[in-house]
Order: structure tokens, then C-alpha cells, then sequence
């Protein structure tokens, strides 16, 4: 039996591609990591160096802030601090935090469980096998690469793709 809400259009399905603003933190949290804690970098500086609108990157930063990811220093030399190291921090703990659930599906969420509205049941429900393994690959590459890996590039993309496609 096909659980016909697991194949409509819902934002467990849109979070399949990752939004402008998840976008724009990873961006931002990259500029802090190249910075490797040298000195605090302005708003200013990151919406230049990364291309951001700093009205939203405001907001971006304040949330990241208020996770515990970076940290912000007030004063002539203040700005924005990595609070932590750049390899401490993943992928997936920004996407979750920016985008909320990774999982494809209500089904599949570990944050966000949700059983599909028509669903008959869920170990019957091809489209959740299917999916399950979308889940399982993404969680494996998101929650294991870190700030730092895009930052030093130690993660080789098309090494990343062909394990994904035996998966």
C-alpha cells in the first residue's frame, strides 16, 4: 500500500534542497572559519566577502548565535566568533537548526515524527523504504561533514556521490 501523503507535496519533501538562508549560514560560518579566530569579523565584512544581504544575515547570525554556534563580541574590535571549533560543527546541525526536519518525510523525522496522514501502515509503505535510504544517506554526509571539511576541501565530492549511489 502507497501512503498517498507520503508522495504530495509537503516541507518534509521541499527539505530535500536546502533553503536560501541555510545557504547563507553555511556561507557565513565558513568566512568565521577561515578566519580561524584571528579577530572577530563584522557583519559588514561577511555580507561583502560572501555576497549576503546583511539585513538577513543579521537575523542568520542571531540565530546561530543564540544555538551556540557562534558568538558575538560588542565594541570597536567586536564582530563574530566561531564558538566553537569548525570541525565541531556539521552540516546537519545547521540545516536542522536553519531548515528544521532533514527527513524527507513526517515518517522518517527524528526530530519531527509525524505518522503520514492516510497511512495504512508504515512497514508497508514503499515509498517510506525508498525514502528511508534517502534519509539514512543524508544524515550520513551531513551529520559527518563539518564547517572545516568545506573549509580545508578534505572531503572529496565525487568520492561522497559514488558512495551514495551504491548505497
Amino acid at each position: 500500500m502507497i501512503c498517498t501523503a507520503a508522495v504530495q507535496a509537503s516541507p518534509f519533501i521541499v527539505s530535500l534542497m536546502i533553503s536560501q538562508k541555510a545557504k547563507y549560514a553555511l556561507r557565513a560560518l565558513t568566512a568565521l572559519a577561515q578566519a580561524d579566530g584571528q579577530r572577530p569579523l563584522l557583519i559588514s565584512e561577511i555580507a561583502v566577502q560572501q555576497a549576503i544581504p546583511k539585513k538577513f544575515l543579521e537575523q542568520i547570525l542571531l540565530e546561530l548565535k543564540r544555538s551556540g554556534i557562534v558568538e558575538s563580541r560588542r565594541g570597536k574590535l567586536g564582530g563574530y566568533l566561531l564558538q566553537r571549533t569548525a570541525g565541531e560543527i556539521t552540516f546537519g546541525e545547521v540545516l536542522r537548526l536553519i531548515d528544521g526536519p532533514i527527513a524527507p518525510l513526517p515518517c522518517l523525522s527524528l526530530t519531527a515524527y509525524r505518522r503520514c496522514e492516510d497511512c495504512d501502515g508504515e512497514k508497508q509503505c514503499e515509498i517510506r523504504h525508498v525514502f528511508a535510504r534517502v534519509a539514512d544517506a543524508s544524515r550520513d554526509v551531513l551529520f559527518s561533514t563539518t564547517i572545516a571539511d568545506a573549509v580545508n576541501g578534505t572531503r572529496n565530492t565525487s568520492e561522497k556521490l559514488a558512495s551514495l549511489e551504491e548505497a
